[in-house]
């Protein structure tokens, strides 16, 4: 008897073993569903990371906008980023600046998170040519977001009996602050209609103080680069018999054809003082962002730029008719920002 009590123990006893055997084995499988799902969730905060920021950590980022001189649009619609980012959350100011020059040397050196610039002059910087040439390539620059075109206005007065830029020749031109945006296109220009700096006497002020020497008969053309329509041209106009000198003709096809971030435009009649359309080029300014910042934060400033677009738009008239996500990024030949083109591509303007 004792012996077929211990036979029927001992068979329990591996009947057991065998069920703690096999529940350890099927728990093997269950195990892979949790690493998996651990797998996914680690994933998901990575693509997370790409997709914009949390109120707490947005608050404590500070992003300096840089802009241009207070006369220009630059100014107010730079001002206007600062303020809708601020809005958003963030910490923000809006720094006076002689624009595209100094705001791209600026992204480069850190001193901005983001800054406006026109693109021909963004170009010649990432690629070392033109007024950058013989420099290291700036291949730390990264594209935000396009903004609104810049024309190219060459201004003068009645009097002084320009009616081409081949009537520069001879004659003092304000041609921009040195290295600026509008003097690589006043040197572009030029270029283009075969005139150099020796067939003219070059005044290297930003735009306001040259038109206001152009006013004190102390500089005879003026190339203002700009959105429309400009305030201090527009002054200019009512003060003085103002004319707006065309970009027309083999010089402009020329421009286009070597550089193709010119595009052909017209400044329509009555911008200004002028009754008709005046045949002249624009080129898009861009919005640079700061290489180092993290992809989430860049994200995060595109989601908050355009959750408050209006406040942007009413900024200036060039803004409201040209800054919007519907106008997509197409236009943009620099790189975009990795967190820029995430957004940009979530958004259905890059496939």
């Amino acid at each position: 008897m004792k012996k077929i009590v211990a036979l029927a123990l001992a068979l329990c006893m591996t009947a057991s073993l065998a069920a703690c055997g096999s529940s350890g084995s099927s728990s093997a499988p269950s195990a892979a569903p949790a690493a998996s799902a651990a797998s996914s969730a680690a994933a998901s905060a990575g693509q997370a990371e790409t997709k914009g920021l949390t109120d707490a950590e947005r608050a404590k980022e500070f992003i300096t906008v840089g802009t241009g001189p207070t006369s220009g649009i630059y100014f107010p619609i730079g001002g206007a980023f600062a303020t809708a980012l601020k809005e958003y959350g963030y910490q923000t100011s809006a720094e006076a600046t002689n624009a595209t020059g100094q705001n791209i040397q600026n992204i480069l050196n850190g001193d901005c998170e983001i800054a406006i610039a026109m693109q021909d002059a963004v170009m010649q910087a990432y690629t070392a040519t033109g007024a950058y040439e013989g420099k290291e390539p700036a291949a730390g620059l990264k594209a935000l977001m396009r903004l609104w075109p810049n024309y190219v206005q060459l201004v003068t007065t009645a009097d002084t009996g320009i009616k081409s830029v081949e009537d520069l020749k001879g004659k003092r031109v304000g041609v921009g602050a040195a290295n600026s945006g509008v003097e690589i296109n006043a040197r572009m220009i030029l270029d283009a209609y075969g005139i150099t700096y020796n067939d003219i006497t070059p005044d290297y002020l930003a735009y306001g103080e040259a038109i206001d020497n152009m006013k004190n008969g102390q500089c005879d053309a003026v190339f203002v680069t700009s959105g429309l329509p400009n305030a201090t041209v527009m002054d200019l106009g009512v003060q003085y018999d103002m004319v707006i000198v065309p970009i027309d003709g083999a010089g402009r096809d020329k421009l286009v054809s070597e550089y193709p971030y010119y595009a052909k435009s017209v400044i329509p009649a009555n911008t200004y003082n002028n009754t008709e359309d005046v045949e002249g080029v624009f080129v898009y300014n861009i919005m640079l962002v700061r290489e180092g910042l993290s992809d989430a934060m860049v994200y995060d400033m595109l989601e908050g730029i355009f959750a408050n677009i209006g406040t942007i738009k009413a900024s200036h008239n060039a803004a409201d008719k040209n800054i919007d996500i519907t106008f997509g990024v197409d236009d943009i030949q620099l790189p975009l920002h990795p967190g820029a083109e995430a957004f940009w591509k979530d958004n259905g303007y890059i496939k």
